[in-house]
């Protein structure tokens, strides 16, 4: 028996659907927009192609999405003057700092950042006040990737409450927010990590399993208690052909692609796991496509709160 898919790239769509009327009420109220502003330093290949669908998404919904670029050069006081300037536009709802920065900016760059932008316009929710707030369980602006998952466990009418939840992984952008998010809705939760004993012990006995690791295929079937929900969070590019043909059997179709393109994405969970769980994300098409959403929600929601505050 087959594990239920969790189909994150379908909802997000249905969600921006859902966003396009609300983006154009906004803009007929306030006469622009709401407008979200990306500052992308350096030339890292994979972050020109995560802003691309953010810009292409964005504008698609009705957005203003205005993407500044700052050469590998740039220093941190470069990145921090711009983020200044768009704390001070009116017409940027929301600001997004892709992350990695170059190297050169030292160690610490991101975070500084982070804490630079304006908490009202956070819509990454990676600065310190958003994550304070969302500790204390009054959340304004959540981190996208986590709140995207809640979002799809609510919709699919997976149950939260009095189940529990093992995070894997501990990072400030996914695994701390994702155990906050699970925590406030009533999870008994666990974080785990590379320090945990018995890893594949403690994940057995989670109702709700969220794997942010970025290991591929680190999860195993006997790592899961059968009927359990898993999430996939993970985002890895094989070029490895023994990693691949580890995942995948002979004659299987993603290790055919992967032979007739040498790479192919996988999540941190071995698709062996699919015989096991009640409820699974595929990758890719499972939870990255909702982060993506996500960010174009709290930029409608930062533009709406900003609106209020300012008459």
């Amino acid at each position: 028996m087959s594990a239920r898919v969790l189909d994150g790239q379908a909802l997000a769509a249905r969600m921006q659907e859902e966003i396009k009327p609300e983006v154009a009420a906004f803009k007929a109220m306030h006469g622009r927009p709401p407008g979200l502003g990306i500052i992308l330093a350096g030339n890292n290949p994979a972050s020109e192609v995560y802003v691309g669908h953010k810009v292409k998404a964005g504008t698609s919904a009705g957005f203003y999405v205005d993407l500044r670029r700052l050469p590998e050069t740039a220093s941190l006081d470069d990145t921090l003057a711009l983020v200044r300037e768009l704390n001070a536009s009116p017409v940027h709802d929301g600001i997004l700092v892709q992350s990695p920065l170059p190297k050169g900016m030292g160690r610490g760059a991101e975070q500084a950042v982070f804490d630079a932008i304006d908490p009202s316009k956070d819509v990454d929710g990676f600065g310190a006040p958003s994550v304070g707030l969302l500790v204390q369980n009054r959340p304004k602006l959540v981190a996208c990737t986590p709140s995207g998952v809640i979002e799809l466990l609510v919709r699919e009418n997976i149950p939260i409450a009095g189940r529990h939840a093992v995070v894997i992984g501990r990072s400030d952008i996914v695994g701390k927010p994702m155990a906050m998010l699970l925590l406030h809705r009533d999870a008994t939760v666990t974080i785990c990590h590379s320090k945990t004993p018995d890893l594949p012990e403690v994940c057995r006995q989670a109702d709700i399993l969220v794997a942010a690791v970025g290991r591929p295929g680190l999860v195993t079937r006997n790592w899961v208690k059968p009927g359990a929900t898993v999430i996939d969070v993970g985002i890895n590019r094989v070029t490895d052909a023994a990693t691949a043909a580890r995942l995948y059997p002979p004659g299987h179709k993603r290790l055919q692609l992967f032979q007739s393109k040498g790479s192919i994405l996988v999540g941190d969970v071995h698709p062996e796991v699919e015989e096991v769980a009640g409820a699974l994300t595929p990758v890719p098409g499972g939870v990255g496509p909702l982060t993506i959403t996500m960010l174009m929600a709290n930029t409608l929601k930062a533009a709406r709160e900003r609106a209020v505050v300012g008459g």
